[in-house]
């Protein structure tokens, strides 16, 4: 009995995980090195348009849905140039948010979608929802605080494409990479989170939390250990902690989805320090890094709450 629940119960389920991240992340990767994500910069370029962005600011735009660190170091070389001021440098790196959602939009939901299922849908439709309003706020900031600029943004060159084969073979090699870590972080999470709630500690840790954690209370006691795993980990943890509880039917959808953006919003300075901050001070002044990066997280994550607020409350 209790071998056909741990088979049921945990080795199916992480069968089927891995075998979807393993498919999703070969075809993010094909996505990437046959460039079908160019394609989708020509759809928001009027927000650049609109906001009266400068021509190199146009050119991180559709930069960044390709390459974030290129996207930046356009920027950076040309303030250090004088093409640029410092409050359109402020702006344009704010403005790439949406670009940035979509350059990272296959792994992530590739990534969500075995774990968390349908749920993955609606964090990918909030997150997406918190980027393009994101993006119309500081296109109106720059239609009003920028002057209006004469030259028309540019998309980045294409450049050569590499063959089906040639692609299939760097998705090879990265899924060789990134699976092996994937793996040696979920399945320990994801057994963790099947015996804790088999065992039913999750059911003795809710008193505690209704009378301590009053802050996070829209959320059962459950969801607090998917934020833990999101803002003191990563997304992936956290995913695998979730997986098991939409399985184990102990938490809903909804519930799921409101812990990822919370743990979203918690993990953005840890994010920050870990991820920004190396490669912002390398091609930023030191000062004007710090700005970008503090600016840049507040507002995403504000632009989150916004948006996880109004599905708390439309859901309901």
């Amino acid at each position: 009995m209790l071998t056909s629940e741990l088979f049921a119960g945990l080795v199916v389920p992480l069968a089927r995980i891995f075998f979807f991240i393993s498919l999703g992340l070969i075809l993010a990767s094909l996505i990437e090195e046959l460039g079908w994500s160019r394609m989708m910069s020509r759809l928001a370029l009027p927000f650049v348009r609109f906001g009266r962005f400068s021509e190199t600011s146009g050119a991180s735009f559709a930069l960044a849905f390709i390459s974030g660190v290129s996207a930046n170091t356009t920027l950076a070389e040309a303030y250090r140039d004088g093409k640029i001021g410092r409050r359109e440098v402020l702006l344009a790196n704010l403005l790439n948010s949406l670009p940035r959602f979509f350059l990272h939009l296959p792994t992530v939901f590739f990534l969500m979608a075995p774990f968390i299922k349908g749920a993955a849908l609606l964090y990918v439709g909030l997150t997406f929802c918190a980027a393009l309003l994101r993006t119309m706020l500081i296109a109106g900031a720059g239609r009003l605080l920028l002057p209006v600029a004469a030259a028309k943004p540019v998309a980045p060159s294409s450049g050569g494409r590499p063959s089906l084969r040639e692609a299939l073979l760097k998705a090879w090699k990265r899924l060789r990479r990134r699976l092996l870590r994937i793996m040696l972080i979920t399945a320990p999470i994801y057994a963790l989170f099947f015996l804790a709630n088999r065992l039913g500690y999750f059911a003795l840790f809710s008193a505690w939390v209704e009378e301590n954690i009053s802050l996070l209370a829209f959320l059962p006691p459950e969801g607090i250990g998917v934020i833990v795993l999101v803002a003191a980990t990563e997304l992936t943890a956290g995913l695998a902690a979730a997986g098991a509880l939409l399985d184990g039917h102990t938490m809903a959808n909804r519930e799921v989805v409101l812990a990822l953006l919370t743990g979203t919003v918690l993990a953005a300075p840890i994010q920050a320090l870990r991820h920004q901050l190396p490669y912002y001070a390398g091609i930023f002044p030191p000062r004007l890094a710090a700005e970008l990066i503090v600016v840049s997280q507040l507002f995403r994550a504000g632009s989150v709450i916004l948006v996880g607020a109004l599905y708390f409350f439309f859901s309901a």
